[in-house]
């Protein structure tokens, strides 16, 4: 019987009341190197309960990402203001008709949100437009600085606050976002606790689920002994995406080639088919905790006994995690990382006799996007795929491969992004490739036929950037001897001296 050493911790609202602190001195300081004078208020509105289509359904609710961050709150309806001058905070709650308390429970007093939330006032959202005159110690009508800016990873706008009364306000659409966005960029040490504790729960779920997996099952059920531990043991409602349970040639679904979305287990692949003896499992989960979440993951083989081709496909994406994650520090650009990692694999592959030839020509010819057409990684924080990646006029590079990375930005202290590495057989890329006259040398067409099926693997850990290098926030199996001595029955974390390595000697 499953069992866990975590238990949910609690979680200060002073993580949030940072939050509001930094973006407040974030927007003085653009204010004041603009001349522009410091006043005016920040106004968020929070997400509003859905139904499903013309249901009376009620979907589960998960707060808006940036009202969440500068707020905290878990209820819909709500709006949100921070005053430029003071930094005093005020949430506008729904007004509750009296059978709500029939029918969901107790309505709440506003003296119940204020100390819950660590906010400096609670009022109502019918009197948004009161309050907010009141406050406002300026001659004119009050300003409103309104939250509207791309998301480049899903490229959608984010929805400015609408409430009845706003003509009676001057409002700014341009300056909030690129600022907010950028707070969210470097995590607080209460911000890195919450991503740690959603990594710790998530890498325990990964090892219970290796555990567990046998041939035969479905990959649905491992999607759902994930979502039960760390909702069991974690205390982990929301998911930070939907789970990825690819086995066989499934495998090979997971990387949707506009933009390297990767998908699988929607509702076109729903994580349905049976596993099979020799099929390598790809399984990409992380849980999230209080809103801020985690992306892992595990690729191994379902028997539990490595190939020699799998063992060949795994190692080389596995050294190119370990020396991307070996290289990070402040100052190293992402670009290069990406780099980095497609050169090891090439040259990995190139040592199995796959590929042959130049590793240096493979790379002026972009091989590396044939077998890992995604970005090497995203930031990592309150959404799986966080925000600021291309901020301050960065442009994203339109070579195969490269265009498809999340941020191109150098890393500095205070970032929390993911190193994911993968190699795939994808005949979509891979009979072109062959086909062209520029990279078909490349290829050694007897020994690559043998991985027609294989699918791929992908590995992914949370890595934390610090002063002088980085930290994985992940912790799993690994090594494959690592991953064959779990799924054997073995504890984790190993005790690597009682524990053969692949030469036969113990791990010391």
């Amino acid at each position: 019987m499953a069992t866990s050493s975590l238990a949910p911790p609690e979680v200060p609202m002073e993580l949030h009341a940072t939050n509001r602190d930094k973006l407040v001195k974030s927007l003085r300081q653009q204010l004041s190197e603009l001349t522009r004078p410091l006043h005016g208020f920040v106004l968020l509105q929070g997400g509003e309960e859905q139904t499903r289509h013309d249901t009376d359904h009620a979907e589960l609710f998960r707060q808006e990402s940036y009202f969440a961050y500068l707020f905290g709150v878990r209820e819909p309806g709500f709006y949100g203001a921070i005053d430029i001058a003071t930094g005093k905070s005020i949430l506008f709650a729904p007004r509750l008709p009296a059978e709500y308390a029939v029918w969901l429970g107790e309505i709440k007093p506003s003296s119940h949100f204020k100390e819950r939330y660590m906010v400096s006032k609670v009022h109502y959202t019918d009197e948004i437009v009161e309050v907010l005159h009141e406050e406002y110690k300026e001659p004119g009508k009050p300003l409103l600085f309104l939250l509207r800016g791309l998301n480049t990873d899903s490229n959608n706008f984010s929805k400015p606050a609408e409430f009845k009364g706003i003509e009676k306000f001057k409002t700014d659409l341009n300056t909030l976002h690129p600022i907010l966005a950028e707070c969210r960029v470097f995590k607080s040490d209460l911000e890195l606790a919450l991503i740690q504790y959603a990594n710790d729960i998530s890498s325990e779920a990964h090892v219970e689920v290796m555990r567990k997996i046998t041939v035969g099952m479905k990959e649905y059920q491992l999607e759902s002994m994930f979502l039960h531990h760390t909702y069991m043991y974690g205390g982990c409602r929301h998911c930070s995406y939907t789970c990825v349970c690819a086995t066989g040639e499934n495998r090979i679904l997971i990387v949707k080639l506009d933009v390297a979305v990767l998908h699988y287990g929607h509702a076109a692949a729903p994580n349905d088919r049976t596993f099979e003896d020799g099929d390598m499992a790809l399984l990409d989960m992380g849980a999230e905790y209080q809103f801020y979440g985690s992306d892992i993951t595990c690729s191994f083989p379902v028997n539990g006994k490595f190939t020699s081709d799998q063992r060949l496909i795994y190692n080389a994406v596995l050294q190119a995690h370990n020396t991307v994650i070996s290289t990070m520090k402040p100052g190293v650009n992402w670009i290069d990382m990406h780099k980095l990692a497609e050169r090891i694999i090439l040259d990995s592959l190139k040592t199995g006799c796959i590929l042959v030839g130049d590793v240096d020509d493979m790379m002026v010819k972009r091989l590396g996007a044939v077998f890992m057409p995604h970005g090497l990684g995203h930031f990592l924080g309150i959404d799986t795929h966080d925000t600021g990646g291309y901020l301050g006029g960065l442009e994203r590079p339109k070579e195969p491969g490269l265009k498809s990375l999340r941020t191109v930005r150098e890393l500095q202290e205070g970032m929390v992004i993911t190193v994911e590495p993968g190699c795939y057989f994808i005949d979509a890329l891979l009979v072109p490739a062959m086909e062209n006259l520029e990279t078909s040398k490349f290829f050694n067409c007897e020994i690559i036929g043998r991985f027609k099926s294989f699918g791929g693997v992908r590995i992914e850990s949370d890595v934390y950037v610090t002063s002088n290098g980085c930290k994985n926030m992940t912790n799993v199996p690994r090594e494959t001897w690592e991953i064959e001595a779990v799924m054997a029955g073995s504890p984790w974390p190993l005790d690597k001296s009682s524990i053969p390595s692949e030469n036969g000697r113990g791990i010391k």
